[in-house]
């Protein structure tokens, strides 16, 4: 069976702070990405936009593909399952951030460089590149990316 899901690494530029990253923090309490499960009749760009407006209260547009994320692992009832995720960079538009307690613990935004640092620290191992693919898509080089 094969499962797609959509998401983004979402960014904001503000007067005050420059630009900024979101991360958000999963309901396992690791440092994590929006995304969530294609709908019928979505394709994987709005899937992503929804998910990110869901968990996140933001609204976006996306900017460029990141890459994709592709594993396998085992449900109970559907038996293997091949996941295929597909990531986006995202301007965020509109909206107010609002984490979605049914499925996250949290939602911030952080500086570039303290994203990463978060991301290495208590992230996902599969999302390292898709952090550092946003960062280098946004013009930064952080170190270690």
């Amino acid at each position: 069976m094969k499962e797609i899901s959509a998401g983004g690494v979402v960014y904001r530029r503000t007067p005050e702070h420059g630009l900024q990253i979101q991360l958000i923090q999963d309901r396992y309490g690791k440092v994590s990405l929006p995304k969530g499960k294609m709908e019928p009749g979505e394709t994987v760009e709005e899937t992503a936009l929804r998910e990110i407006a869901e968990e996140t209260g933001l609204e976006g547009r996306i900017v460029e593909p990141i890459d994709q994320i592709k594993y396998q692992y085992r449900h109970e009832a559907k038996g293997v399952v091949d996941k295929e995720v597909h990531y986006y960079l995202v301007e965020a538009t509109g909206g107010s951030l609002q984490a979605q307690v049914e499925e996250i613990r949290g939602v911030e935004w952080f500086a570039p460089e303290e994203a990463w640092r978060r991301q290495k620290q208590s992230g996902y191992d599969n999302n390292d590149r898709i952090v550092a693919g946003a960062l280098r898509l946004l013009g930064l080089g952080i170190s270690g990316t």
